[in-house]
């Protein structure tokens, strides 16, 4: 099973995980940016782009197949992990999994449960997400296209980045059915609150004040809940700040982990 990780830059390594529904073209021009400062790796996670799909599409199997690459790949040199929103459960999940490997995380709109519980309110209804799952089997380029919606709503300059997601969204061919699926019972079934504290990695928060996917609550929640966590917040930013404000984006994130 082949994983498709494009490499860029010299320095230390950072990996970006992106996000359900996407693939690495995702992180446009933050990748040139970062790639000054650091050694770049930008993943296809299974069944999107170039990557081929996995037996366990669950988030330990993502994480064992990401974390067996990297031995192989790189031994125990230890990297940065950039996840986004999904990407940065997958992030929290490896930090946990594997913690010799990550040295530090960066979780941008990210939230340890997309859904709502009896104790945890600052999340989508868990009807919203179901819906999304009954309606990629009837269509699943239109679900994709209404979850991107969802995804710029209530950011400065809403509709380019709308265009702009719309033009990247199949631009290196459609997901795999089964990973658009896994990844929904991921985001349904993820519950990462309880082993928070165990997660000791320098964490840097990065939230969306706009954010209706993953709340700012939940960013807050994160860094009161992660030993070493820091957060930072982009004004007129939504769920894809690195697309609406890459230049205060990969400033933040280049202080982080140089400093």
């Amino acid at each position: 099973m082949s994983l498709h990780i494009e490499s860029r830059g010299a320095g230390a390594p950072l990996l970006l995980i992106h996000g359900w529904g996407m693939h690495c073209g995702i992180w446009g021009n933050v990748v040139t940016h970062l790639a000054q400062h650091f050694r770049v790796h930008c993943v296809d996670l299974p069944g999107y782009g170039a990557s081929s799909i996995i037996a366990q599409y669950d988030l330990d199997g993502l994480v064992q197949r990401l974390s067996e690459y990297w031995y192989a790949e790189h031994g125990d040199e230890p990297l940065a992990l950039c996840g986004w929103s999904l990407g940065g459960q997958i992030a929290l999940r490896w930090a946990l999994h594997a913690s010799h490997q990550i040295d530090k995380l960066v979780l941008v709109a990210t939230t340890p449960s997309f859904v709502q519980r009896s104790d945890w309110e600052c999340a989508m209804a868990a009807n919203t997400l179901h819906e999304f799952s009954v309606a990629l089997l009837e269509n699943h380029a239109l679900t994709l296209k209404r979850f991107i919606a969802l995804q710029v709503r209530g950011s400065e300059h809403e509709r380019e980045l709308l265009t702009d997601l719309r033009a990247r969204l199949f631009s290196r061919g459609e997901p795999n059915i089964a990973a658009l699926r896994g990844g929904l019972e991921i985001l349904r079934n993820t519950d990462l609150r309880a082993v928070l504290p165990q997660i000791t990695q320098a964490t840097l928060v990065i939230a969306g004040e706009r954010d209706v996917l993953a709340l700012p609550a939940a960013s807050r929640y994160l860094e009161q809940q992660l030993p070493n966590a820091q957060l930072f917040n982009i004004k007129g930013a939504s769920h894809a700040p690195f697309l609406s404000h890459p230049d205060i984006f990969v400033q933040r994130i280049e202080a982080f982990l140089n400093g």
